[in-house]
């Protein structure tokens, strides 16, 4: 993965979409743009493996490279966001529990007597 990152930035590799992009500019857009650009890219190859008679098929290592790009970036926010939902789940949970923890607490201290009560009282 660092040998394409490092192609990419000394072949100065951009992406066409709204303008010009840079590699790192595929970090700042949401995956479906990630998706529409991939699609292109797709394309692209498709319509570069077409066969002919006067031109030669030539490996295109520059696109290759971008569509690989564009997959990594993709699947990195996939699992950002995975990892986000699940630590946003676990607080949930933890928030609950907490819920749950200090009615019981509550509930203990309202079974006690009034004489347990003030006792507990003094030792604070």
């Amino acid at each position: 993965m660092e040998k394409m990152f490092e192609f990419a930035a000394k072949n100065k590799i951009r992406f066409s979409y709204r303008g010009q992009m840079t590699t790192e500019d595929l970090f700042d857009l949401n995956l479906r743009d990630l998706d529409y650009i991939y699609k292109c890219l797709m394309e692209e190859k498709k319509t570069s493996e077409v066969e002919s008679l006067i031109e030669k098929k030539t490996e295109n290592t520059v696109l290759e490279c971008k569509i690989e790009l564009v997959r990594y970036v993709f699947n990195q926010k996939v699992e950002e966001k995975k990892a986000a939902e699940a630590k946003a789940e676990n607080a949930a949970k933890k928030q609950k529990i907490l819920e749950i923890l200090e009615k019981k607490q509550d509930a203990e201290l309202e079974g006690k007597s009034a004489d347990e009560l003030k006792k507990l009282l003094e030792d604070l």
